[in-house]
């Protein structure tokens, strides 16, 4: 399981029935303001220099995502002069995380970036912080029962409607407007893919008139994904394409296409993976793939908690933009995305 994973992890949220969106919303229905919009200015630079501040970043797990959040973050942590004196990855372990939050507080960090495991956990193991003054900035996710701007600075994640409406442009553009799909969700609550999933839903339903989706299956498992689009194929044999809600499954779903000899039902997904993406360069099946700014985001996280540090408003939720990658910007895609350069066997 590729970014799903690493932006939401177990952190499930209680989210509202999701209605027919026209923008990313927060956990509790906060409105998204863009991430080109959290800004330190270069006129505030000597102050937040001249204040000795510190960081540390206390993430879920290690990856190129993460990686890349990381990188975003300390980039703009080394322009602002502000060390990071801890970064830990929990491996996808509240309790590990818990631990890593007590260990970061003995060096006494000014701000902490975390994305939390469990938001009951959670809301625990960042008291002490909280109680010290520490400005937080969350990724993803909120612990329970804490409020903007008293208890956080704030949430930055991906623009999860935008995510899923371009990729059911993506898909609607291969197909030529036209044709039937097959919608496959993630089946749990969770409020990134339930945004991302509902979004694409919501496109193809209110902006392709001539597309209808004809086959809608859940799933939890990535495993069952080739199961899943078996039997999707043969209910729906002239099927022209599928949504898949994350790359790990799309792999799945890939192979289900190949084993049927299946060369004209175009997939979309979300979240980068070679392996998807080589499919796509090469002209089969995957049609594109959308991800997110994890760079961006890093950057936004660090910037909005020296803005607290500085006692300026910060909003509560912020977004990053998505990017529509396909075989014709690949490399471009993976750069802005990552921040890295996409696997050779892409290029």
């Amino acid at each position: 399981m590729k970014h799903f994973l690493k932006t939401c992890a177990a952190a499930v949220l209680t989210v509202a029935a999701l209605p027919a969106l026209a923008q990313t919303i927060g956990p509790n229905g906060e409105t998204a303001t863009p991430s080109s919009s959290i800004t330190v200015p270069q006129a505030d630079v000597d102050a937040v220099k001249a204040g000795n501040y510190t960081a540390a970043l206390l993430w879920h797990d290690q990856s190129d995502f993460v990686n890349a959040v990381t990188a975003g973050a300390t980039d703009e942590f080394d322009r602002l002069g502000i060390k990071v004196v801890a970064t830990t990855s929990a491996g996808f372990d509240a309790a590990k995380q818990r631990s890593d939050i007590e260990t970061a507080l003995t060096k006494e960090p000014s701000i902490i970036l975390s994305l939390p495991l469990d938001p009951v956990t959670s809301a625990a193991a960042f008291e002490e912080a909280k109680e010290e003054g520490v400005k937080l900035v969350f990724l993803s996710n909120l612990p329970a029962g804490y409020e903007h701007p008293k208890d956080y600075a704030a949430i930055v994640t991906d623009d999860l409607f935008q995510m899923g409406k371009q990729a059911a442009d993506a898909l609607a553009a291969s197909m030529g407007n036209e044709g039937t799909v097959g919608w496959i969700f993630h089946d749990a609550s969770y409020y990134v893919t339930n945004q991302r999933d509902n979004a694409f839903k919501t496109t193809i339903e209110n902006d392709y008139p001539n597309i209808s989706i004809v086959a809608e299956q859940g799933i939890s498992d990535p495993a069952r994904a080739e199961e899943i689009a078996n039997a999707m194929l043969l209910r729906n044999p002239d099927i022209g394409g599928i949504y898949v809600t994350w790359a790990g499954p799309a792999e799945g779903v890939l192979a289900a296409l190949r084993a049927n000899g299946n060369k004209d039902t175009k997939i979309v997904t979300l979240d980068l993976s070679e392996p998807v993406a080589l499919d796509m360069k090469r002209g089969g099946n995957v049609a594109a793939i959308v991800a997110d700014e994890a760079y961006e985001l890093g950057r936004a996280m660090a910037a909005a908690a020296v803005l607290d540090l500085l006692d300026q408003d910060v909003p509560p939720f912020v977004v990053a933009p998505a990017v529509t990658v396909t075989a014709d910007n690949i490399a471009e895609g993976w750069m802005q995305s990552l921040h890295i350069e996409a696997p050779e066997s892409v290029r």
